[in-house]
């Protein structure tokens, strides 16, 4: 019995060794420094530009990079833990896709008074239970966007009130069929799956 075991604390401090090693040969500070910016294009809410910058092994590269405003999504449950969910043509990618209500922040709006605002112009809900859970980066390998994400419970229903250019298909699906679709790759949509899984282990559902 005591060769398996000190063949497996050598193993250990063999593998604790390499790693030393290894992180000894990388650059302690990882900052990338901003040399130069050439902007590309300024929209109402995306701002693109292309900044020259210097690696933390003193190289240079390029960053191509997509600035948005920030956002809020809302994961809304009602009393049968049935989720708020719309359904919307998606240009970009060519298709629908169900997703929670989610939104643009205005200049200096408050991400909890934002995601309330959404929320109510998107499906009509008004809830009593308004949670923060947390924020993501969608995409931070060349996107700018910050997503606050909350959760609502005990809804109250009144008009909904879209913008003029959404079109929305509101549904109430069963929570436990929200984290099949995810798991099974029909929900593709990044801030859905975040809100719920992360609710999911937040309320052991």
């Amino acid at each position: 019995m005591a060769f398996p075991v000190l063949y497996v604390i050598i193993l250990l401090i063999m593998k604790t060794c390499f790693e030393v090693i290894y992180m000894t040969n990388e650059p302690a500070d990882l900052t990338e420094r901003t040399l130069s910016r050439e902007d590309k294009f300024n929209g109402r809410f995306l701002h693109v530009h292309v900044d020259e910058v210097e690696l933390p092994n003193g190289k240079h590269s390029q960053r191509e990079v997509a600035d948005h405003i920030a956002g809020v999504a809302i994961l809304a449950l009602d009393q049968e833990n049935r989720v708020l969910t719309v359904t919307q043509y998606r240009y970009v990618f060519s298709k629908t896709l169900l997703e929670i209500p989610a939104g643009k922040l205005e200049p200096g709006e408050n991400p909890a008074a934002g995601a309330l605002r959404e929320l109510k112009e998107e499906t009509g809900a008004v809830p009593d239970e308004f949670l923060p859970m947390g924020r993501i980066l969608p995409a931070p390998g060349c996107y700018g966007e910050v997503l606050y994400l909350f959760l609502a419970r005990g809804l109250h229903m009144e008009d909904a009130q879209p913008d003029e250019d959404e079109f929305l298909i509101l549904e109430r699906i069963p929570f436990d069929e929200m984290v099949h679709r995810i798991m099974s790759g029909e929900i593709e949509d990044s801030k859905t799956i975040a809100a719920v899984l992360k609710a999911k282990l937040l309320l052991n559902l």
